[in-house]
């Protein structure tokens, strides 16, 4: 329906445009050296690449929604290796632009309304519902919420920190973190190594060295945030940020079907580490890039730059809170970066997923269903 309602947009427009771009003779000469400098319109291109899009988004889908209760097959070491070779940063970087470039006000709505049909977005929750008021697919990608869309569960200690859907969540077992069922990564190799060594790091696991107290677990939740999901993250609790450590890495697909194939999909993939304290001891937020998402922005951190064209692999930067520069607004007490829960912290550029991994008392308990959608602002669990 959408599709055919373009075509007759486009039919029309060159109806116009041809009643424009033929004047008559005598007026001819006047015209057209001004005529040159205007670009004619080409619609078939233009139909082409989005039905392409479209097509290539229904399969993206139907790879997601395969059965999860089967086995997972894993790729070989020599397909992730191939799979790391698709030009994914340059295409990112690429669409990065594109959604730069502004749109003229008359594609605006056609643009966007296919954008919405296809991914469902609900424009009523928008701050501004007007399809012209933004001018590139970039403002469309981050668009604000209306303030009383999300409110933020105030009888939850933790709370989502984006509109997403629940991958997997539960206890962090062996330093190993499920991220879905039957698949792990490390947890020393997502989070990197510790900053402060201790005496006895040979003889206790990397897990048990983030752990202050002896009587708490370390729990973890993963939140995929889709295409037409709300694309800013919030905190989800009152905490404290000390560090923050920047993984370049691949931006392959993080869809819930290429997370059951690829081992170690979050550990390979380009991310922000974000580490500190709160009231129950070691928290951290990460949010993990994605295809056409290499974007991530915090916005208390005006240095970090993600989707750099070089970069050495394995590497990882790291910027402390604690030493507080001129952009990085103070906090009470030791220093760092205070976060209240539901303030916001950073957007995506397109749709990705979270990671949250914290330490809490080994009571704490999910009041989650593996693969539900949920709102940021909306419990997680409780003590």
């Amino acid at each position: 329906m959408m599709m055919a309602v373009a075509v007759r947009l486009w039919s029309g427009a060159l109806k116009i445009s041809s009643r424009v771009l033929l004047p008559s003779c005598s007026q001819h000469r006047s015209l057209s050296t001004g005529l040159r400098l205007l670009p004619r319109p080409r619609p078939f291109p233009l139909l082409i690449v989005t039905g392409g899009c479209y097509l290539g988004y229904q399969q993206y889908k139907r790879w997601g929604q395969q059965d999860k209760e089967a086995a997972p097959h894993l790729a070989t070491p020599t397909q992730v290796a191939l799979y790391r070779t698709v030009p994914t940063r340059l295409v990112s970087r690429t669409w990065g632009r594109l959604n730069r470039l502004d749109l003229p006000t008359w594609l605006r709505k056609p643009i966007y309304s296919l954008y919405i049909w296809t991914f469902g977005v609900n424009m009523q929750e928008a701050a501004v519902e007007d399809l012209h008021h933004y001018k590139n697919l970039g403002e469309f990608f981050r668009r604000r919420l209306k303030p009383a869309v999300r409110p933020v569960c105030a009888a939850s200690c933790l709370t989502s920190p984006a509109d997403g859907k629940i991958l997997h969540f539960g206890r962090v077992k062996n330093s190993e973190v499920e991220q879905v069922k039957g698949v792990t990564y490390s947890l020393e190799n997502f989070l990197g190594p510790q900053t402060k060594q201790s005496k006895d790091l040979s003889s206790s696991s990397f897990q048990d060295h983030l752990l202050l107290s002896p009587d708490s677990d370390l729990f973890h939740v993963v939140v995929y945030l889709a295409p037409g999901d709300y694309h800013c993250f919030h905190s989800p609790t009152d905490w404290k940020v000390e560090l923050r450590r920047h993984f370049p890495g691949s931006l392959m697909s993080v869809n819930p079907g290429v997370a059951r194939w690829v081992k170690e999909l979050f550990c390979l993939n380009e991310r922000v580490v974000l580490r500190g304290q709160w009231q129950h001891g070691f928290f951290s937020l990460t949010a993990v890039g994605a295809t056409n998402v290499g974007s991530i922005r915090v916005y208390f951190d005006q240095e970090l730059r993600t989707n750099t064209p070089r970069y050495s692999k394995g590497s990882f930067h790291d910027r402390s809170y604690v030493a507080m520069g001129d952009q990085v607004k103070p906090a009470a007490g030791e220093g760092g970066v205070a976060l209240h829960k539901g303030e916001p912290v950073g957007e995506f550029n397109l749709g990705s997923t979270i990671v949250l991994l914290f330490e809490a008392p080994r009571d704490f308990t999910f009041s989650l269903q593996p693969g539900q959608r949920i709102r940021m602002g909306e419990g997680l669990g409780s003590l």
